[in-house]
């Protein structure tokens, strides 16, 4: 169970949030708040996994930092939104995990399979905290902004009410690392519509 611990206001390169900073005795979860949500119908919400290598690194192999930014100018143009980051970098596997795993990925095998070949699960990422903040926000439904099925499933088998998905699709131009982890997320059930590269 999350407890809430803190919070404060976030000026950020697309408009003022609210946040709010969850504690479950182990690990720090967040949400950014924009508007009202509160009894709030089909909000806007963006689930995040944390991403040391996009977010603090600026790498361009996966599209977690381009994601983010997408879910915060569409929050922001509706005015009203949230954003929940959970940390589970590496897909809950950790830092360690994805490094190890590198060698594997170019080799040819996806992230997943890369993950389970230095021992560790293809996704051991749990999306169960961002359903018990969206109760603790009193959000009656939300419009998920998300490309994968799973955080859907995992947040409706949790009692929350999702009207609708929206998938971010980041074109991945020349750049074939991304092309192929997104090629690989299509394979896993995610949902993308990739151009001609």
């Amino acid at each position: 169970m999350v407890i809430k611990i803190a919070e404060g206001n976030l000026k950020t390169k697309y408009g003022e949030y609210h946040e709010i900073l969850f504690y479950d005795g182990q690990k720090e979860s967040f949400a950014l708040v924009m508007g009202n949500v509160s009894g709030e119908e089909e909000v806007l919400c963006r689930v995040h996994s944390s991403c040391i290598f996009a977010h603090h690194f600026n790498s361009i192999e996966c599209d977690c930092r381009e994601q983010m930014e997408i879910s915060q100018q569409l929050i922001q143009k509706e005015g009203k939104g949230v954003i929940i980051w959970l940390d589970q970098e590496g897909k809950a596997n950790g830092h360690f995990a994805l490094l190890k795993s590198k060698e594997h990925k170019k080799s040819g095998l996806s992230q997943a399979e890369s993950y389970k070949a230095v021992g560790f699960k293809e996704d051991a990422r749990d999306f169960t905290k961002a359903a018990e903040i969206l109760k603790e926000l009193s959000v009656k439904s939300i419009r998920m902004l998300t490309n994968n099925p799973k955080k859907t499933a995992t947040l409706t088998q949790h009692g929350v009410k999702v009207i609708s998905t929206m998938a971010i699709t980041i074109d991945p131009g020349k750049n074939a690392e991304l092309r192929k982890d997104l090629e690989d997320k299509i394979k896993e059930g995610h949902s993308y519509n990739l151009g001609s590269s």
